[in-house]
């Protein structure tokens, strides 16, 4: 019988264990937002309906993120300002009524959902980006009752009605230091990691209906050295995102500012710089968002088109959407909206009715060279889990931690390595802990790290990741082992900002 010598079988086990490594790498980024959307407005994601019991609602929301966490996500993006109304303790909007089903009315027993989101992310060293729509004051209004509080009651003059819905003047001055003092509320107050607003700023058109804003054009347009309507829309939207952006930066400046658009900008056949698609509404000629300006000029820091069609559609195909993104950037912060709810094995399209498709657009966005991940909508689709959503996230493509991608627009530097670790034994655990010069949970979190004894030591590999933890100490059960192996770990400190220290000094782990 033929025998391989042994140095040979030596030399073949790590040439397959070098491939395994460098295919982890490669197909698996050690740093990757993974976000997902909870949208309050009409109880979209939560609460699953208004007038739940107060036990109910904390219940449903600890069960998404347990679910979030679980499928290997590290941000929710929360929803706390659908309409000039507020899913926490604002200073100046109404409770919304998605909490109780009466709006101003605030949760009995009280409890500040934002407040309690923000911790419970922080515990699973997951982001919280708080979700503000900046002009829509009241969807719906025809079957609403509004609080007496709320500004379209105190302020009409600043409250137009379109369609259904009844929107804030983006023409006023008034109505960008109102949306202003309302985000810099929410930054100075909650700890929250970043400011979020999605694709709605002035309204998507409804056909042969302009937006009623021809007094304040008329008042206005003047001042801006425009006699264009577009070009004085266009510009509206700048004023209050750069002052919101300057806010912010004032306040708090590792906090960040994103947005979420539409996913086409142009369309090509408008403007030779857009993207090969025909869509029928879009960023820059509808809804007055100029985001390549934004992101040219540096009043974002992070941008997360929504690219909800599938790859190959004929009007707008996720992946020419993607890679036109990917090349106008500006090197900023990159991340690409997936449309998980369009997933369906009755949809029309039969593109929508496998995961596959999900895992070819995370496939396409790894490939990507400025793009960071990936933001899903939305978060109940998750606890329905369709076509086995959930198990080809934590299997397939999420199958170790992930950190999130530092974001140069931020101030920060990487802290110091942790040092001093003392390891204690015991019949059925190992506990370990370190001192550390990062702030407590929610404010900086450690990396550890675990290597077979023979094993290169390489932190770029993400299979390499043990756990992630926000507190300087650690107890391993038998399940992180295999018995009688020596084992090395490695911790490194990770700022707020998501900077990486160096490794601490080896541990040597006998188990």
């Amino acid at each position: 019988m033929f025998r391989i010598p042994h140095k040979i079988t030596t030399i073949l086990l790590l040439i397959i264990f070098c491939t395994i490594v460098i295919q982890a790498q490669e197909e698996y980024p050690k740093r990757e937002m993974r976000a997902v959307w909870v949208a309050t407005v009409r109880n979209i994601d939560w609460p699953s309906k208004a007038g739940l019991t107060v036990n109910e609602q904390k219940s449903e929301l600890i069960n998404l993120l347990n679910v979030h966490q679980e499928n290997g996500m590290n941000a929710i993006v929360f929803q706390v300002r659908p309409a000039c109304d507020a899913l926490y303790n604002s200073k100046y909007e109404p409770w919304a009524q998605w909490i109780t089903g009466k709006q101003g009315q605030a949760p009995d027993p009280f409890y500040d959902p934002l407040k309690m989101i923000i911790e419970e992310c922080h515990k699973r060293n997951m982001e919280l980006h708080a979700w503000f729509n900046p002009y829509r004051a009241v969807t719906g209004y025809e079957d609403v009752i509004l609080d007496s509080s709320h500004i379209a009651v105190t302020h009409p003059e600043m409250v137009l009605s379109y369609g259904k819905n009844k929107y804030l003047n983006p023409g006023l001055p008034e109505t960008r230091d109102y949306v202003t003092k309302v985000v810099a509320d929410v930054v100075s107050r909650y700890d929250i990691d970043a400011v979020h607003m999605d694709d709605y700023f002035y309204p998507y058109k409804i056909r042969g209906i302009d937006f009623p804003d021809e007094e304040a054009f008329q008042k206005y347009h003047g001042s801006f050295g425009t006699e264009e309507k577009e070009n004085w829309r266009r510009n509206n939207v700048d004023l209050v995102i750069k002052q919101i952006q300057d806010t912010i930066k004032v306040l708090k400046p590792w906090v960040k500012f994103g947005i979420s658009p539409f996913g086409v900008w142009r369309n090509k056949s408008t403007d030779p710089l857009g993207s090969d698609t025909r869509a029928k509404q879009t960023n820059y000629d509808d809804l007055y968002a100029d985001i390549l300006k934004w992101l040219r000029e540096g009043w974002i820091d992070y941008v997360t088109p929504q690219a909800y069609w599938h790859i190959g559609f004929e009007i707008a195909d996720h992946q020419k959407i993607s890679e036109w993104w990917d090349t106008n950037s500006y090197h900023k912060n990159l991340y690409i909206g997936l449309g998980v709810h369009r997933l369906n094995k009755k949809s029309k399209y039969k593109e929508w009715r496998s995961n596959k498709q999900i895992v070819r657009q995370i496939e396409l966005s790894r490939s990507l060279p400025n793009v960071s991940g990936n933001f899903y909508f939305s978060s109940k689709v998750f606890i329905k889990n369709p076509l086995r959503l959930n198990q080809i996230l934590r299997k397939k493509m999420y199958p170790y931690p992930a950190l999130i991608p530092v974001n140069p627009s931020l101030p920060g530097k990487p802290p110091s390595p942790p040092d001093n670790p003392e390891v204690t034994s015991t019949r059925d655990s190992v506990f370990i802990s370190w001192n550390h010069n990062i702030p407590p949970a929610g404010k900086g979190y450690f990396v550890v790290y675990r290597y077979k004894d023979k094993e290169e030591i390489n932190t770029d590999d993400p299979s390499a990741i043990l756990l992630l933890t926000n507190k300087p100490e650690i107890s391993l059960k038998k399940r992180f082992f295999i018995s009688r192996r020596k084992y090395k770990l490695l911790i490194t400190s990770v700022s707020r900002s998501h900077y990486e220290s160096e490794p601490g000094e080896i541990i040597e782990v006998k188990y």
